[in-house]
């Protein structure tokens, strides 16, 4: 049971906390248990108050009153702490070194010179070995019963590693979390945050087709047949008249390069490149020249391990009960990729048949020449309906090949289709 009058502490841990000026003490790093008493009365019921304690244990906490200060020391109490910073006579200081007193000047007022003297506990006092955890993907709804039924009042919450990624209270339960979310370059719950099912959804801003998702209620959808999500983003704001400040120009501008490798791609449209031209004169930046830098410093494969850089932009696609994978690269020349290809084709084995895919296929686009190289793992009646130059196991040059959407799957789909079993469009079911 919690004691307001308890403090466990040792004498240097107490100064310590205060912030206090030692006049007289012993410094000790023994831990005592002690009993808080405030000098906030007169000397009479001051004196009646000490007497019902041992004066070794109690540790007395007073400000600018003389007499009670001296009641404190001639009855040997532990500690006399005087609040204030306020500085003490030569008597009081002699009397206290005569009676063993530790004699404390803190520089608080008394309320909170009160409050810390609690504090100067260690932490192994506080601490609970048996305690009730929670891992930081478990949804609310699902632990609020065991919480809010537990003697805890906090619980850590602990990632894969089981490392303490936060804290937990009863407290948070009471709060009304009412979350919202617009969907911005994709428009499918399985290609969405987790949860998202669970939350409103407000808008959708994508250039994708069409998936199956419902809303609960009526919500702006802009889908646009536009080489990236970031021309209809920029155009929000020049429809509206909203002014578009440079750092988001920027990152606009960056992210239609990206997406549309510079006009190049064969999705890019008229209204990509007059949005790209808009975006340039917002931010002075040159795209071709920004284009370069870009790809030229962002080298996945040489900056990344190989296991990291075939899933950063893959997606899983299904039909029919066969699943397969599609990654895409984009690199400024194949130079990464040839110094990696033994471990890049081992990682992308690797992953295939954890996976347990049909098979799983990697495009390394060549932003500058404009051409992909693909490598690809898994089954062998797909490998064979394969008609491009095969370079080596696994791996195919596809001249003029840079678009996994409009290039590579219609042609994934033609072979997969020349393997036996004759399949209808491929739906992607999840991003990893």
């Amino acid at each position: 049971m919690f004691d307001s009058r308890r403090v466990l502490a040792s004498m240097r841990n107490l100064a310590r906390t205060l912030g206090a000026r030692a006049v007289v003490t012993t410094e000790s790093d023994q831990e005592e248990e002690l009993i808080l008493m405030i000098g906030a009365m007169n000397e009479e019921s001051f004196a009646k108050r000490l007497a019902k304690f041992p004066p070794e244990r109690l540790l007395v906490i007073v400000g600018d009153q003389r007499e009670i200060q001296q009641l404190a020391i001639r009855g040997k109490v532990r500690v006399l702490v005087v609040t204030g910073g306020l500085e003490v006579s030569a008597s009081i200081k002699e009397e206290a070194q005569r009676n063993k007193v530790n004699l404390l000047i803190s520089p608080q007022n008394t309320a909170t010179t009160a409050s810390l003297c609690r504090a100067a506990i260690t932490v192994q006092h506080m601490v609970h070995e048996q305690f009730l955890s929670f891992r930081e993907d478990e949804l609310l709804s699902e632990v609020q019963s065991m919480a809010t039924s537990s003697q805890f009042q906090a619980f850590p919450v602990l990632d894969a590693h089981k490392k303490t990624v936060g804290i937990l209270s009863k407290s948070d339960f009471l709060k009304k979390v009412r979350r919202q979310l617009i969907l911005v370059d994709h428009n499918e719950l399985s290609q969405a945050v987790q949860g998202a099912d669970q939350v409103e959804i407000l808008e959708i801003i994508d250039h994708h087709r069409l998936g199956t998702m419902t809303t609960r209620h009526p919500i702006l959808f802009r889908n646009e047949p536009v080489g990236s999500t970031s021309t209809i983003v920029a155009d929000c704001f020049f429809r509206n008249q909203v002014e578009l400040p440079k750092p988001i120009a920027g990152l606009l501008l960056a992210g239609l390069v990206s997406d549309t490798l510079n006009l190049t791609s064969p999705t890019a449209t008229e209204r990509d490149a007059q949005i790209l031209e808009k975006l340039e004169q917002i931010t002075g930046i040159n795209a071709t020249q920004f284009t370069q830098t870009l790809f030229a410093s962002g080298s996945v494969l040489a900056s990344r391990p190989v296991a990291d850089a075939i899933v950063v932009d893959c997606k899983e696609f299904q039909e029919k009960g066969r699943t397969f994978s599609a990654a895409q690269i984009e690199e400024v020349g194949f130079d990464s990729f040839w110094r990696r290809a033994d471990e890049v084709m081992a990682a992308l084995e690797n992953y295939q048949r954890q996976k347990g895919y049909y098979f799983s296929a990697l495009l390394i686009t060549d932003v500058v020449k404009q051409s992909s190289l693909l490598a690809v793992t898994g089954a062998s009646a797909l490998l064979k309906q394969i008609d491009y130059p095969n370079l080596q196991p696994g791996i195919y040059e596809l001249t003029g090949v840079v678009s996994r959407k409009k290039q590579l799957l219609p042609y994934l789909t033609d072979c997969l289709e020349k393997t036996g079993d004759r399949l209808t469009t491929i739906e992607p079911v999840t991003m990893i």
